[in-house]
C-alpha cells in the first residue's frame, strides 16, 4: 500500500512511534511518506531516510496559547495540504494515516476519501481533555475541538488507540466499531534504550542522579518537581542529590528561572534538546527516574512514553498516581499523592535509599517491556490493523 503519514507536532525521525510505525510499515513492503513539521537538526524539506520519503514544512509559531494555536494549526493545515497533493502527484496515496493533535488532519484527507483513499486516525492525544488541562475551563472553544474530534472519528476507517482508555473513547465518544479500534501501545525501541557506561560527570559530585526526560511544557508537571527538588534541598537537608532534565520546550526558560528563585539552580542541569547519545547517557547514569505529569483529565488516561523509556533501560521510576501510568510501570514505581511535590520527594528519598529495592523495581520495568510492551509486540499489532483496513 501507499500510504501518506501526517503528524504535525513533532518533526520526524524526532517523533519516536512515528518514526517506529513507518519503518514498521516499510519493512512490511508498503511505501511510506511522511509530512512533519521542520525542527532543529531537521530542517530540510525533503529527504529521504531508511526508505522513507519525508517531506518538512515550517510552522510560524510555537504555541503557547489559543491565539497561538489558531495560527500554529492553520499554517500546518495550509502545509499539510499542498504537501499531501504533492505526495499524491508524486507517489500515489491509498491510505491518510493521520497522527493527532490536533483533529484537523481530517481535512486535508477527506478530499482524498472522495476519491476512494482510506483513512487511519492515530489517536496519541484526547484533544478535549487536553483543551482542558491547559486551559481549565470548558466553552465555546471547548466545544468546537469536541466538534473536530468527533469529525475525526466519522471520517476514520480505523482508529489506532494508544491505550485501552483511548479505545474506549474511540468507541464511545467516537461511535467507532470496536474491531475497527486497535490499541498499539508507544513502546519503545528496546535495541535504542540500550544500556551504555554511566557517566559520572552529570552528578556534579553529588551521590544520587535523578534522571527526566520530556518535553518543558506546562502540563508536564516540572514546577511540581522544582518543588520537589526545593523540599529535599532546603527542608529535608539533602545536599547529595542532583537532577538532570533532558529535553527542550516552550517552558524551558522559566523552568530555569524558576529553580535559580528557589534556590536549586546548582542541583538541577537542564539540558535542552540533545542528540540519542547525549540522553541515553544522562539516563543511565541516573538511579532513579521521575515522571512529574500533573494528574489531569488528559494525563490521567494517557501513556507517557518516557515512563516506556525508564522501564526499557531498567530504571525504577517515582511518578504521580494516574490510571494509565499505573498500568504501564505497576511495580516498576512508586506512586505519590496526585500532585504533590513533597510527596513526590518523599517517594525519591525512600528509593534513593534502598538500592536493593531499586534494582527489583528496575529488573521489573525491563522485563515488562522486554516481554510485553516493546516495539516488538506493538509492531505486528500495526501491522494487524492494516491488514484490516484492506478488507474494509
Amino acid at each position: 500500500m501507499r500510504i501518506l503519514i501526517i503528524v504535525e507536532n513533532l518533526p520526524v525521525p524526532f517523533d519516536r512511534r512515528v518514526w517506529l510505525e513507518a519503518t514498521t510499515l516499510v519493512a512490511a513492503g508498503h511505501q511510506v511518506c511522511v509530512i512533519s513539521p521542520t525542527g532543529p537538526g531537521y530542517e530540510a524539506r525533503y529527504e529521504v531516510i531508511d526508505g522513507i520519503h519525508v517531506y518538512r514544512h515550517p510552522l510560524p509559531v510555537e504555541a503557547d496559547g489559543p491565539a497561538g494555536y489558531v495560527v500554529e494549526y492553520s499554517a500546518a493545515l495550509f502545509w499539510e495540504t499542498l504537501l499531501a497533493w504533492r505526495v499524491f502527484f508524486r507517489h500515489g496515496i491509498d491510505v491518510i494515516h493521520a497522527c493527532n493533535p490536533p483533529d484537523t488532519i481530517f481535512l486535508v484527507a477527506a478530499p482524498f476519501k472522495l476519491l476512494g483513499r482510506k483513512f487511519i486516525f492515530d489517536h496519541h492525544d484526547v484533544n478535549p481533555e487536553l483543551f482542558e488541562s491547559k486551559f481549565g475551563r470548558r466553552g465555546l472553544l471547548y466545544r468546537l475541538v469536541r466538534g473536530l474530534e468527533r469529525a475525526t472519528f466519522a471520517c476514520a476507517n480505523l482508529s489506532i488507540a494508544t491505550n485501552e482508555s483511548y479505545r474506549r473513547i474511540a468507541i464511545e465518544r467516537g461511535k467507532m466499531a470496536p474491531d475497527r479500534v486497535y490499541v498499539v501501545r508507544s513502546g519503545p525501541d528496546v535495541a535504542r534504550m540500550r544500556a551504555v557506561e554511566p557517566d559520572p560527570a552529570w552528578r556534579q559530585g553529588r551521590r544520587f542522579l535523578v534522571g527526566y526526560v520530556g518535553v518543558m511544557g506546562v502540563q508536564e508537571g516540572l514546577d511540581l518537581l522544582l518543588d520537589a527538588v526545593r523540599w529535599l534541598v532546603h527542608e529535608a537537608r539533602r545536599d547529595d542529590v542532583h537532577f538532570v532534565l533532558v529535553g527542550g520546550g516552550t517552558e524551558l526558560d522559566k523552568l530555569r528561572d524558576m529553580a535559580a528563585s528557589l534556590g536549586v539552580a546548582d542541583h538541577v542541569t537542564f539540558t535542552g534538546r540533545v542528540s540519542d547519545a547525549v540522553l541515553l547517557s544522562a539516563l543511565n547514569s541516573a538511579d532513579v527516574c521521575v515522571n512529574p505529569d500533573r494528574v489531569n483529565p488528559l494525563n490521567n488516561i494517557s501513556t507517557m512514553n518516557k515512563i516506556m523509556e525508564y522501564m526499557a533501560l531498567g530504571k525504577p521510576i517515582v511518578q504521580f498516581e494516574s490510571i494509565e501510568g499505573r498500568y504501564s510501570a505497576q511495580g516498576a514505581s512508586l506512586y505519590a499523592a496526585a500532585n504533590d511535590g513533597v510527596d513526590l520527594a518523599r517517594k525519591l528519598l525512600e528509593l534513593l535509599d534502598d538500592p536493593a529495592r531499586r534494582a527489583s523495581m528496575g529488573e521489573l520495568g525491563r522485563r515488562r517491556v522486554v516481554e510485553e510492551l516493546g516495539w516488538e509486540h506493538q509492531g505486528p499489532r500495526l501491522l494487524a490493523a492494516y491488514d484490516r483496513l484492506q478488507s474494509i
